[in-house]
């Protein structure tokens, strides 16, 4: 029988939804789900290293996030930048999109931007008379879940401290626990994948093998495969990296990814019952009901476990979402 999206369902009381980051970065909380015993423990970040081996490898995610959210100098239009396709030109979704119709313009910091096209989804190629300047004049796009606009505190909180390949709308939240000084102790490598607006859209279809996947650009280094290929042990940190490190496997099952350089983009949808090739433990945070990336981590360690695990969370009032806890699964 196929898996509906009202299968991933829990419930998530309002007041465990994180708003704010924890004072410290590996102060986190962590769930351990054992895979093989079964056994679920109660952890903080600060232990997570106990858990690898000399010969693991952990693998993360240096895209940055841009201050990709703005607004027209009258305050009548929003625009979410979403990929920059030259130096004066910007794929973006605007609010409202009624008003932005081909050859409308926009006034953005003094600067005027042309409605050049609009896509079948309903994106929007802006052409502006000078290049934009999103650090001056751009918003950090904080999940509607937050409830609240960012500030200053979120340009650096909402940022990993590896971050360092500028393009992501959102953060690849399940590196927000590492400090610089665990990270050097710890055998790492890197990947780029540019978190885009569609981690935030809802699974809108009841059967979840008909959902459509949105596509987000990666890179990954001849240096960082031969790592992975070399690894015991491989630890994604984070859904974004497990999506990378699979598409790839997909190509060559015969190894965990194929040597090289890679660049391009990834639709991949995991999703029970998705067999794992190339990771072989994660760390995740806690995601929306009914989300992809709960998805992701149904498949890799069984739907009814993670439910429970998380109905676990939930009673021991674990902070959920962006600035939240974290999951560890072994």
């Amino acid at each position: 029988m196929s898996l509906r999206t009202r299968d991933f369902h829990y419930h998530l009381p309002n007041g465990l939804i994180a708003a704010r980051p924890p004072a410290e970065r590996s102060a986190s909380r962590m769930l351990v789900l054992h895979r093989h015993s079964g056994l679920i423990e109660h952890r903080m970040f600060r232990e997570f290293p106990d858990f690898l081996g000399a010969a693991d490898l952990l693998v993360l995610n240096d895209t940055k996030v841009i201050p990709a959210r703005v607004f027209s100098d009258d305050g009548k239009t929003e625009l979410l930048c979403l990929d920059r396709l030259s130096a004066c030109e910007w794929r973006c979704l605007a609010r409202p999109g009624k008003r932005m119709k081909a050859g409308r313009s926009v006034c953005v910091g003094g600067i005027v931007g042309t409605v050049i096209e609009v896509f079948a989804n309903g994106d929007r190629l802006l052409r502006w008379a000078a290049p934009l300047d999103l650090y001056r004049h751009g918003h950090l796009a904080l999940p509607h879940y937050m409830g609240r606009q960012d500030d200053a505190a979120d340009l650096e909180r909402y940022q990993t401290v590896f971050a360092r390949e500028e393009g992501a709308i959102a953060a690849p939240t399940a590196g927000l626990h590492f400090t610089p000084e665990m990270l050097e102790k710890l055998p790492h490598a890197f990947l780029t994948l540019h978190v885009g607006v569609g981690t935030f859209r809802p699974v809108s279809v009841e059967v979840v093998a008909d959902h459509i996947m949105h596509a987000e650009r990666f890179e990954v280094t001849a240096a960082t495969a031969a790592k992975v290929n070399a690894a015991a042990r491989v630890v994604a940190v984070g859904t974004t990296v497990a999506r990378v490190l699979e598409a790839l496997h997909a190509e060559d099952d015969h190894t965990r990814m194929p040597p090289g350089d890679h660049r391009g983009e990834t639709d991949i949808f995991i999703h029970p019952p998705y067999q794992f090739g190339a990771v072989d433990a994660l760390l995740t945070n806690f995601h929306l009901p009914q989300s992809t990336l709960l998805m992701l981590v149904c498949a890799f360690a069984g739907r009814e476990w993670v439910l429970e695990a998380y109905r676990h969370a939930v009673a021991e009032r674990y902070r959920f979402f962006s600035y939240g806890d974290c999951m560890l699964l072994i």
